[in-house]
């Protein structure tokens, strides 16, 4: 790829902002009050999150300026642990992120569900609505990789307005809170912990994407600089716009109304809608609903732009077959494993009913893999330590920084199996399962070579 059609710092620093700012912001809030059950159990999680993301997020920036290459996030694992571990864990994490694909498209089509005609608003309308939004960016990815990103850049401009709009709620003049209290506090710490253990999984969720920066590692101009500082700015942009936008629900819903309608009931798919209108009135919950359908794009875009070259990179080292890295010359899609990710996800969205069935088993699966992604730093930094000294990026407070993001994922972990002890576990032999395909896949590859 020529320089001209590489990632500039903008191109990189929105990726990183697409790639975290789906739909979660505008639905997980209500998953994390729930959870939280009391106002300081909420912004606690959202700190702590927004911490532990940064942590990570400078991790990763290290990782990918040693070790620049397109599908970066399995060829770390190949790398530094073993092909095996590096096949299981990206399978899982294809998987999770095609689930991922398809909760947030869920959430958005969710939200145009409340402006449809009564008769439409249906669980299998919602589902059609998420599968066009799939199929329509599919096209625009295999149009062209610089197509892919005009499109991101174009979109999450529209999206962080709509988020900077959502935050104008902590000054708009007459907003208040018009529910009273339902929620009941942690009555001792052990019931605190598993409350903020709980509302972790939803704020993991919402903070999580910024590690696949690194499977773009190939395509940037001047990598070793570009990507530390692209990470750094794109999660400082996500930290600032997710703590305002909380702070502005509670401002104007109170903190019950996060959770409860005026009617006094659990409203968990129209939260940022109902905030509008309760700053301008029932237009607002129109208008709102449906740019947060558009915004819903943005997230899919990325999904389908960056999880194919994970595929391309195990193509690569010859754990899946050759043909998924087959590559437009002039357009540089990837023809095979595009399509083959695209399915995945609309798979996955015919067996997700709701994002509440995706979200835990999503997030055990990645708290397998970002853990074990960060402690990579350990080996890389050993294994390159003769790129030390010449411009690459190097974080500071080494190694605190990668141990407290690991121990912060177990807890994120060990909270997944307490809330979720059955899905935790076909998770788990899911991951097991990918080892004997692993071996068939090697198997099956080293067959022409040998036959050759």
């Amino acid at each position: 790829m020529t320089s001209k059609n590489k990632l500039s710092r903008f191109d990189l620093t929105m990726i990183v902002v697409s790639l975290v700012i789906g739909m979660g912001i505008f639905r997980s809030s209500f998953n994390v009050a729930m959870e939280a059950q009391s106002p300081w159990i909420f912004f606690a999680a959202w700190l702590f999150g927004g911490l532990i993301a940064l942590f990570g997020a400078l991790t990763f920036a290290e990782i990918g300026s040693r070790y620049p290459v397109m599908g970066g996030f399995y060829k770390i694992y190949s790398y530094c642990y073993h092909p095996a571990l590096a096949f299981m864990i990206n399978c899982i994490i294809l998987i999770s992120n095609a689930a991922s694909v398809s909760a947030v498209a869920l959430i958005g089509a969710g939200y145009l569900k409340g402006i449809l005609p009564q008769q439409w608003q249906t669980d299998n309308v919602v589902q059609i609505v998420a599968l066009a939004a799939v199929i329509v960016f599919f096209f625009v990815n295999y149009l062209g990789f610089r197509m892919s990103v005009r499109t991101q850049n174009i979109l999450m401009v529209i999206k962080i307005g709509i988020v900077l709009f959502i935050c104008a709620g902590l000054f708009w003049p007459g907003a208040a809170p018009t529910t009273t209290s339902r929620l009941t506090a942690p009555s001792d710490a052990w019931d605190t912990i598993k409350m903020f253990g709980a509302a972790l999984i939803a704020v993991s969720f919402t903070y999580g994407g910024y590690q696949q920066t690194i499977n773009f590692g190939g395509e940037v101009n001047n990598p070793q600089r570009t990507i530390p500082r692209s990470i750094f700015w794109g999660i400082g942009i996500i930290v600032t716009l997710y703590f305002l936008t909380n702070l502005a629900y509670y401002h104007v819903l109170g903190f019950d109304g996060i959770v409860y309608n005026d009617a006094g009931l659990p409203s968990k798919n129209d939260l940022a809608a109902r905030h509008v209108q309760q700053m301008v009135g029932p237009t607002g919950y129109t208008v709102m609903s449906g740019l947060l359908f558009f915004a819903v794009l943005a997230y899919v875009n990325i999904g389908l732009m960056s999880n194919p070259r994970v595929m391309y990179a195990m193509a690569d080292e010859k754990v899946l077959p050759s043909f998924l890295k087959r590559t437009n010359e002039r357009t540089h899609v990837l023809t095979v494993a595009l399509p083959v990710f695209a399915a995945v996800a609309v798979i996955t969205l015919f067996f997700a009913e709701s994002f509440d069935t995706i979200v835990n088993w999503v997030i055990f699966l990645d708290s397998i893999g970002l853990a074990t992604a960060v402690g990579s730093i350990f080996i890389l930094r050993k294994k390159t330590k003769h790129l030390d000294g010449t411009g690459i990026y190097k974080m500071k407070l080494y190694p605190l920084m990668p141990v407290i993001y690991i121990l912060a994922y177990i807890f994120v972990a060990i909270s997944c199996a307490i809330k979720d002890p059955s899905g935790t576990g076909y998770g788990l032999l899911l991951f097991f399962g990918f080892y004997p395909l692993y071996l068939l896949s090697r198997r099956l590859n080293r067959k022409p070579a040998e036959n050759n």
